[in-house]
Order: structure tokens, then C-alpha cells, then sequence
């Protein structure tokens, strides 16, 4: 299950952000096999077992055109005299020109014939070189006619849990950083450079923060508005106006082998625009800290843990007052309305309280800047991965908390309130 980051621009020049959970990445299901049978002779429709086999053909060639950028052949897999077709798809090849292709298949799970018609399902997977160690992996519904024995891709559109990619949005325009890579449509390039930049700078603070072994790169997409940040996420265009951006990708699972999936940060222009320098920069090493941490975090690990985290690694070392980070938590205070716990899930959830919201993320920073105070930033980091390796949510913090820190999750609530009375209140 993948799962999404989105960070919102806030008042006064601070950041409001919220995590959720959504279906975007799609799973990754072994292609079947195909049949083989000698070829059937030509004919308005292809009946034989054979025909299973020229579709997979088809699409091969289609996915090997476009990593040899060969325009032609890839033009060559569509029907014969569908100029419309032909003009939007030679469109979407050329849009895909600056795009670090390092592979481009498509996985077939299943395969629907009437006639001369198909309808196949499959899983696109690519890979962006020198970034991906894995592939993305998308789902498409593709539809093919059959003439002379012969198969063509007749329509290819995002299937049931996908979504269009940046690429079918225009020409794609690509940044390259020292880490990180940038990919943008309608976008000047100063604006691709700049982002690029923020990216550089923020993977080696959360190098320095995370121990753990990651990639220590970054892909960033940044689609032309707030509207195509939706599409590209297969949400409706309200739900991101004021998301500054987004962290996608697979989960952890715990108890599993470190995986290497492929994370996204896709950032809203307008939103993300609307920040001042230093929250743009909050804003990108907090996207990047989900992505350095995305293997130790598991269905187990607290919202207010993750986004606690990020946050502290975000404002580590900037030198912020802490009533700068926690303004609302502080208002909050001094009302005599301090939480009786740390926040809950239900305290991230998008579009409600806004103020409620804010003392949510800046309860679950204060607990990870607690941690870190009262038994060390080593001893933080070694909670976080203690919490995400537990099988199940259900007492997840009170077991880390008992064997890394010595204590209970209610005394850590105890110490967290505490705490907020004394740097807040």
C-alpha cells in the first residue's frame, strides 16, 4: 500500500502538513505465460492460442521503441489510419524525450479477446536511471485491434487504482542536482534549479540525522498546477490546493528484508510557491526524511511518530525557537488546554480543524525533539525503527518505549507534557 505525504503551506510563513493513506501504487503481479502454436494464417480475426502471443509481441515492441527512443516503431504499434491516435501519441513519445528511461515493460496479467478486439490489463514498470533501484509500477488497460494477423494498440489509459503520468501532461522538462532529479512540465527552468538545489541540500541533513543505510537521492515531479498535482495523484483538484507536496511510494512491512522502493515527491507549484525560502527548504528535507525512512516504517508506526520525526529532522539544526515551530501548541498551552496524549491519527486527518491540525504535527515534533533531548538523537532513531519493526499498531510504542527507552508509554506521555509546559508554556 502506498503511502502519501502531503504537506500543506500554512499562515505566518509556517508549514501544515497531514499524512494518508491511498492505493496509488499498484502491485507488482508476475506476467503470465504466454502459449505458443504455430502461427495462424491471416484473417479479419485471429481465433488461434497464437494470438495471446502476438499481442505480447505488440507491446513489446512498443516498450522497446520507446527505450530506444525510436519514434517510428513506436508509431509502427498503432493502428494503421487512426491519425488522431497517432498525432497524441507522437506527442507523448517526444513529451517523454528528457526522461532518464533505464527500463520500460509492460507486465501482462490478463488478456481479453472478442473477435479482432483485445482489452489487456497490465502493469507498466519503469525505471528512471541513476535513480530507481527498482521499478515504478502503474496500471494500464490497454485496448488492441487485430488486422491481417497482426495486432495495434488502438488505446492505452491508466486502469482501475492508476493514474496518468507526468509525461501525458506535456513535455517534460528535467533538472539534474548532485542527488537529486528533477522532472517538471510547464515549469521555468530557474524554478526546476532552484527545486533541485533545496533537494541537494536536504538529503545530506537527513543523511546525518537517519543512520541508516538509503539511496541518498530524490526524484522530484512538479506538474504545471495544483489541478495536474490531483491527476497525477488520482485525487479530486480540491483536496491539494494548499498541499505544498506529496511523498508516494511502498511501505515497509515488518519483519521484511529492507526493500528499495521507488518514492516520488510531487510537489504542488502554487502551494509550494506561496512558501518562504526557509520553509521550501523545511518542506523538501521533511519529504526527504519519508523517503530515507520508508523501509523502517510499517502499518505499526504512529502518524504522529512519522511526521514527528520528519519534522525534527527538518528543523534540526536551523536554530528555530520552538514557539516558532509550535505556535498553535503554544496558544494551546498557555489556555490550559494542553492534550492528555500524544496526538492521534484521527488528529492528522486532512480538511477539518485546521488549528487542530497544526498542534497535531507540532505535538508529534515536540515528542520526537523530547526523545531526542531527554535520551539522545541515537536513541530516537533506534525507537523509530523499534516501533516500525512490530507486527501489529496495538502497543507498538509501549513495547519501543520499554525497550529503548527505558520507560512507559505513559510516562512518556507524562515527560511529553511536561516538556511541552516547559518549552511552550
Amino acid at each position: 500500500m502506498a503511502g502519501q505525504e502531503r504537506r500543506t503551506a500554512g499562515t505566518s510563513g509556517g508549514v501544515r502538513r497531514r499524512t494518508a493513506v491511498s492505493g496509488l501504487a499498484a502491485v507488482l503481479i508476475a506476467p503470465a505465460v504466454s502459449g505458443c502454436g504455430r502461427p495462424a494464417a491471416p484473417r479479419a480475426a485471429d481465433p488461434s492460442p497464437d494470438a495471446e502471443a502476438r499481442i505480447r509481441r505488440t507491446l513489446a515492441r512498443r516498450a522497446a521503441a520507446v527505450l530506444a527512443r525510436d519514434e517510428r516503431a513506436y508509431l509502427d504499434a498503432l493502428a494503421p489510419g487512426a491519425q488522431d491516435l497517432r498525432t497524441a501519441e507522437r506527442r507523448a513519445f517526444r513529451d517523454l524525450a528528457e526522461v532518464p528511461l533505464g527500463a520500460w515493460e509492460y507486465r501482462i496479467t490478463d488478456i481479453a479477446r472478442s473477435g479482432a478486439r483485445a482489452t489487456v490489463h497490465a502493469d507498466l514498470r519503469y525505471r528512471l536511471t541513476g535513480h530507481d533501484s527498482a521499478p515504478v509500477a502503474t496500471p494500464r488497460l490497454l485496448e488492441l485491434g487485430e488486422r491481417a494477423g497482426r495486432w495495434y494498440v488502438t488505446a492505452d489509459r491508466p486502469a482501475e487504482g492508476g493514474a496518468p503520468q507526468l509525461w501525458q501532461q506535456g513535455t517534460v522538462r528535467a533538472e539534474r542536482g548532485a542527488r537529486a532529479l528533477v522532472l517538471g512540465v510547464g515549469q521555468e527552468d530557474a524554478t526546476l534549479r532552484a527545486l533541485a538545489a533545496a533537494a541537494d541540500r536536504a538529503v545530506p541533513a537527513v543523511t546525518d540525522a537517519w543512520p541508516d543505510s538509503w539511496a541518498r537521492k530524490t526524484v522530484l515531479l512538479v506538474p504545471g498546477s495544483a489541478a495536474a498535482m490531483a491527476a497525477l495523484l488520482g485525487g479530486p483538484a480540491d483536496g491539494y490546493r494548499g498541499i505544498a507536496a506529496v511523498t508516494t511510494g511502498q511501505a515497509g512491512r515488518a519483519g521484511a528484508a529492507p526493500a528499495a522502493p521507488a518514492d516520488r515527491i510531487v510537489v504542488n507549484p502554487e502551494a509550494y510557491g506561496s512558501l518562504t525560502g526557509f520553509g521550501r527548504q523545511v518542506v523538501l528535507t521533511h519529504e526527504t526524511t519519508h523517503v530515507a525512512t520508508r523501509t523502517a516504517t510499517s502499518a505499526a508506526t504512529p502518524t504522529w511518530l512519522s511526521e514527528g520525526f520528519a519534522d525534527w529532522v527538518a528543523y534540526r539544526r536551523t536554530g528555530r525557537a520552538a514557539s516558532r515551530i509550535a505556535p498553535e501548541l503554544q496558544r494551546a498551552v498557555r489556555r490550559g488546554e494542553l492534550p492528555a496524549g500524544l496526538p492521534s491519527d484521527d488528529d492528522f486527518a486532512f480538511g477539518g480543524d485546521a488549528d487542530r491540525l497544526a498542534r497535531a504535527y507540532e505535538g508529534a515534533w515536540l515528542a520526537c525533539e523530547l526523545i531526542a533531548e531527554r535520551w539522545g538523537e541515537r536513541r530516537l532513531t533506534d525507537f523509530y525503527r523499534a516501533v516500525g519493526g512490530q507486527e501489529r499498531r496495538e502497543g507498538a510504542v509501549a513495547r519501543a518505549a520499554r525497550d529503548v527507552l527505558a520507560t512507559s508509554a505513559d510516562g512518556l506521555t507524562a515527560r511529553w507534557r511536561a516538556y511541552a509546559r516547559r518549552r511552550l508554556g
